[in-house]
């Protein structure tokens, strides 16, 4: 926004119009595979916890149309919270593996254990219960409190956060003024409490969009500041950017005569942790060369670039033929089993560039470009 621009500030009886938000949601509302619609709910159906629980998770750092292709396999493998209490971890990993932030994947077993052993097989009615469990923070344990039991609380995702700054033409970027967006939906939350929280995350996703703001169908247009102001997208106002630092190491790729690869365990901490992948480096800023595992026909097959929430990271990658690697704890992965293996989206790009072919599970089809697109506060676009 230009620095000169006039800013209307935020006005006590400036509020968002939740009964005109409804009728708006009422009438289009997103058809999702977790969500009970407005008519269905008004007649009676309510949310499966579990669901929304599962899509939450899913949701956080990622868009709906990936998440949809995870969440349909998930349901079909683990339909029931029990189910995935019961699996083995790996297998949970395995199946996110390709869905990034690995760490939501343990958080989601050691959850479903959590809701089994401490909560009866059922979760928790409150947001306040519900943030007691793995994983769950503020946002997920209100947008499940508000979905699923109507409960009155403020759900403030990306998308929310955009709406009202725009809504109120907030000065400061809208990170620096979460207290006040909370407050602002908090104050306006009607009985209605799960279909306004969807409301406003729908308004934001198609209508009060990042790179577009269709006020003429907006239902809040009417009282929008940023719309006064005629100038929707300069809200909400940009935080600073900051340089992402950047990091390389090495990676090993051992390829048996067959065709079939050494994978190893990542230790159960740090980056990545409890995932499956290929021997390697520490990961550094200043680049000490390759230390190979084992004597060999190394050949160098290039690099690639991942980018990390807080870092980017470039791996040197190396191949070659081997028996068995002296020394490594690990498995020989025939190529066929490769896409069943819980491989995260950089160990699939680092086979890649080897020369090794993952292929994709039928059910789902990521893209393997290492950039995903959802905050802690998250948007679905």
């Amino acid at each position: 926004m230009p620095h000169n621009a006039a800013v209307i500030n935020p006005l006590p009886g400036r509020a968002l119009d939740a009964p005109a938000l409804l009728a708006w949601y009422d009438r289009h509302a997103r058809e999702l595979p977790w969500r009970i619609g407005p008519r269905d709910r008004a007649a009676g159906q309510t949310p499966d916890a579990y669901r929304v629980w599962l899509s939450e998770i899913m949701l956080q750092q990622t868009t709906v149309s990936t998440v949809q292709r995870f969440f349909a396999s998930f349901l079909a493998r683990w339909p029931t919270v029990a189910g995935l209490a019961a699996a083995p971890r790996e297998d949970v990993l395995a199946e996110w593996a390709g869905l990034g932030y690995y760490a939501r994947a343990r958080n989601l077993h050691a959850c479903a254990q959590s809701v089994m052993r401490d909560h009866g097989g059922r979760f928790p009615g409150s947001a306040a219960q519900l943030a007691t469990l793995p994983g769950i923070g503020t946002y997920t344990s209100s947008a499940i409190a508000a979905i699923c039991f109507n409960e009155k609380v403020a759900v403030v995702d990306g998308n929310v956060e955009r709406v009202v700054a725009r809504f109120h033409a907030l000065a400061r970027p809208a990170r620096a003024a979460k207290p006040f967006i909370r407050a602002a939906v908090g104050a306006a939350v009607p009985a209605r409490a799960g279909d306004f929280a969807q409301a406003l995350m729908d308004l934001g996703a198609t209508v009060c969009a990042p790179r577009f703001a269709d006020c003429r169908n907006c239902p809040l247009a009417n009282h929008c500041a940023a719309r006064a102001l005629g100038n929707p997208l300069g809200f909400p106002v940009a935080s600073e950017s900051k340089t992402r630092p950047k990091k390389t190491g090495h990676a090993f790729v051992f390829e048996r005569a067959d065709g079939a690869v050494w994978l190893e365990r990542r230790p159960e901490t740090g980056m990545l942790a409890a995932m499956t992948g290929v021997p390697g480096s520490r990961w550094a800023e200043v680049d000490a060369g390759p230390r190979f595992p084992q004597r060999g026909s190394w050949r160098h097959a290039g690099e690639v670039t991942h980018v990390f929430t807080h870092f980017e990271l470039t791996l040197a990658v190396w191949h070659a033929r081997a028996k068995s690697p002296s020394g490594q704890a690990g498995w020989w992965s025939p190529r066929a089993g490769l896409a069943a293996e819980a491989l995260p989206t950089l160990y699939r790009k680092v086979l890649e560039q080897a020369g090794v072919t993952v292929k994709a599970r039928a059910d789902k089809n990521p893209t393997l470009n290492g950039r995903i697109k959802r905050k802690s506060a998250p948007s679905r676009p």
